[in-house]
């Protein structure tokens, strides 16, 4: 029996909202590859691990937080993680950029015990990719989880129930804990996150020695969703050199806060080609950093949180179902702009973000004049969710 058949049997009875890469996760372990699954704390990373090992007799867990795990692991002796690792089949590593020199540790495990079956989790992709991306060249798989999809919630739930809570969903966002959860539960939850969890690592690994200055600085972020953001503008206003400034959104990123979208330019002459946005993957921590959870009708951010949204799900389901896109924006410099563009093979995919189905948009002229092979989506309320699942 495949391995990917022996895990999906059990998928639909698990309590857990069910994770659509759980299946390519389960599918690659058929391989022999060690996997490497990114991303930020509080996701869901070790719920989804310890799922897919839960009916495996032969498989282990090992938090790599914890000092004892920690201390054995540190090892090139391959007896002495002989006798640590036992006799099971399944491995899975859980914060794995805890261990010093872990892709030579994980190419060790892979190399000397070929019939193991490796997964490694980590919340920073630079460190954990740093310490195995060469150790593990043509060794491993990697996987993207995210907080929850709007995808995932309609298959946990249905369509009309998750369109209900839509305005939570723009509120509180959808961490696992989080999605369904009382209010006041949630705003505990998302201060705790925002407070606790979002920089640990990169306050852990890179030893920043102004970390008012990262907060600040992702606050700032926070108001200016949807819109191009001036890296000059932002060393003003936090008071560090631009170069700090480009270092700790990196950081950001590498730790799967934000993520950057870059102009799409074919024409030099007449449109925006340096420029970039930022959005985060949650709404949820997104109004935490700023301390908002007010109500839609009190709000005068609509627009930015309803294209954060809208973006931000794009790249889950791209990610989820391994669909390698390129993203971009467009604008001119008459103004004239496409909230978010997806290119294939030489095709564009336009999408417009309008929460209002009532306002209208066009496709730019100076766009149309220069591109061919595209598409033009106004995603609003009353037709999104077309747009965000992949099943009809």
């Amino acid at each position: 029996m495949q391995l990917s058949k022996k895990f999906n049997k059990f998928a639909r009875n698990n309590y857990m909202i069910h994770r659509t890469i759980r299946k390519q996760i389960t599918e690659a372990l058929d391989l022999n590859k060690v996997i490497l699954i990114w991303g930020a704390r509080r996701v869901g990373k070790t719920t989804l691990v310890k799922a897919i090992i839960e009916n495996l007799p032969d498989a282990k867990y090992f938090n790599c937080e914890l000092l004892q795990n920690k201390e054995a692991l540190e090892t090139t002796n391959s007896e002495l993680l002989a006798a640590f690792l036992g006799k099971y089949k399944y491995l899975v590593f859980d914060e794995a950029q805890s261990i010093t020199n872990i892709g030579l540790i994980l190419k060790i495990i892979h190399d000397t015990f070929p019939d193991k079956k490796i997964i490694a989790t980590g919340s920073s992709s630079f460190h954990l990719r740093q310490k195995s991306g060469e150790p593990l060249t043509g060794r491993s798989r990697e996987f993207i989880m995210t907080p929850l999809s709007f995808e995932e919630v309609v298959e946990f739930e249905d369509m009309i129930t998750a369109h209900a809570r839509m305005e939570n969903i723009l509120r509180f966002g959808l961490y696992p804990e989080i999605y369904g959860k009382s209010e006041n539960f949630a705003m505990d939850e998302l201060e705790n996150i925002a407070s606790s969890y979002l920089f640990k690592d990169i306050l852990q690994f890179e030893n920043l020695k102004k970390p008012d200055v990262l907060y600040n600085l992702i606050r700032a972020l926070a108001f200016q969703i949807g819109s191009e953001v001036s890296l000059n503008e932002l060393s003003n206003k936090t008071g560090v050199h631009v170069n700090t400034v480009k270092r700790y959104i990196e950081l950001l990123e590498q730790n799967y806060v934000i993520f950057r979208l870059h102009a799409l330019s074919n024409n030099p002459r007449n449109e925006i080609g340096k420029s970039q946005k930022i959005y985060f993957y949650d709404c949820g921590i997104r109004n935490a950093l700023i301390r908002n959870y007010n109500p839609l009708s009190l709000r005068n951010d609509i627009g930015q949180l309803w294209e954060n949204f809208i973006v931000s799900e794009r790249r889950k389901i791209n990610f989820n179902h391994m669909r390698y896109v390129n993203s971009w924006f467009w604008r001119n410099y008459q103004k004239k702009e496409v909230d978010y563009i997806e290119e294939q093979n030489n095709t564009y995919d336009l999408f417009e973000c309008k929460y209002n189905a009532k306002k209208k948009a066009v496709i730019p002229k100076d766009f149309e004049k220069h591109y061919k092979n595209y598409t033009f989506n106004v995603v609003h309320i009353e037709n999104y969710w077309k747009f965000l699942t992949t099943k009809p």
